[in-house]
């Protein structure tokens, strides 16, 4: 048996994928096997691309021995069949976010996972990232003291881009495929909060709407948390930005954390000599703002990228880096979120389709 862990690819609908392949392809430890697709010319391209073979049969993959592990990276509704499937098959599976478009579908999948022991993760690239892997260890160790209030922003332009609405793309604004651009999106910044506070909110109240296009089910969204213990966290996030500078705003009683340029749409544009992390403590405050000293990467590209090696790394180590529950959590909360938005009523936690 190969030393190595042998990767298969299910679907190339989603971009991140090719990244991680990408990436993949230059491991010592990890090799890409093979891959399929509902999409045969979307297969077969990307098959080329990357010197694996195209098999047209699912079932005929999924019997495969020479693979370990499944990458699926599907239109959204595809996911929990998918997923089932491959677990069912023996293999391990990294999903791409969201995990489904219903909670039902998170619990068929939870099942599936308990039922077969089988590794599952899912792929989110915000725990990857240096800058908020810092965030939060300031944050556990008390740098900034007890948070009060959080803000998170996370955009992206597509909206903007006839190639993207129009293109091989277009899934992602389909609301049977994906249900909404906040919930393909927000799931990155409400997975973040989760992970960052280690705890999950109360209630929400949010306002989801399409508010400068008019081509997919929604473009903007600003969804506001309460916490048992007070702290008040929003998350806004939007397909129709150009350009940004701020990502986080994390308040406490005895110092605050500012992170820029820290997704897609603030991370290229950027002035010289910018820092991506600055902290300010009350008990330093004769020392100003402080560069913590993360680098900002060069693009969200490699942001996105930076998921490949995590994620070897946790399958050989036999931990996921996001458990399917989690996953769950973050689908729980973008779902309340549309709830509150619909209704105009704050929504509590835990929360029922």
């Amino acid at each position: 048996m190969s030393s190595k862990k042998r990767i298969g690819v299910l679907s190339f609908a989603h971009g991140h994928v090719n990244a991680y392949c990408h990436q993949i392809k230059s491991f010592d430890d990890a090799e890409l096997i093979a891959c399929w697709d509902h999409d045969a010319a979307r297969g077969s391209a990307n098959a080329a691309n990357f010197g694996i073979p195209f098999i047209e049969s699912l079932d005929e993959i999924l019997k495969r021995t020479d693979i370990d592990c499944f990458m699926i990276a599907s239109e959204t509704n595809r996911h929990t069949d998918l997923v089932v499937a491959a677990l069912e098959a023996g293999k391990d599976v990294l999903l791409q976010k969201p995990m489904a478009i219903t909670l039902a579908d998170c619990d068929r999948i939870i099942e599936a996972v308990d039922r077969t022991g089988r590794w599952f993760s899912m792929a989110f690239q915000m725990r990857c990232d240096p800058q908020n892997i810092k965030m939060k260890e300031l944050v556990e160790s008390g740098a900034i003291g007890r948070i009060g209030a959080i803000r998170r922003r996370h955009c992206i332009p597509v909206l903007f881009n006839k190639g993207f609405v129009e293109g091989p793309s277009k899934w992602h604004i389909s609301a049977e495929a994906n249900k909404g651009m906040f919930f393909d999106d927000a799931t990155h910044p409400i997975d973040w909060l989760l992970w960052m506070l280690g705890r999950k909110p109360v209630s929400v109240i949010a306002e989801i709407d399409n508010v400068l296009t008019d081509v997919a089910p929604d473009d903007t969204g600003i969804a506001i948390f309460r916490f048992a213990d007070g702290l008040f966290a929003e998350v806004f996030n939007a397909s129709v930005t150009h350009a940004s500078e701020n990502t986080t705003e994390i308040y406490g009683d005895k110092g605050v954390i500012i992170q820029n340029h820290g997704d897609a749409v603030s991370c290229g544009i950027r002035p010289p000599g910018a820092i991506g992390i600055k902290l300010f403590q009350v008990d330093k405050a004769d020392q100003g703002w402080q560069d913590v000293g993360i680098p900002i990467p060069a693009s969200h590209g490699e942001r996105i990228a930076g998921v490949a090696r995590p994620f070897i790394d946790a399958l050989i180590a036999g931990k996921p880096m996001v458990t399917a529950r989690e996953g769950r959590e973050s689908i729980e909360l973008v779902l309340a979120s549309y709830r509150s938005a619909e209704t105009g009523a704050r929504v509590k936690f835990p929360f029922a389709e």
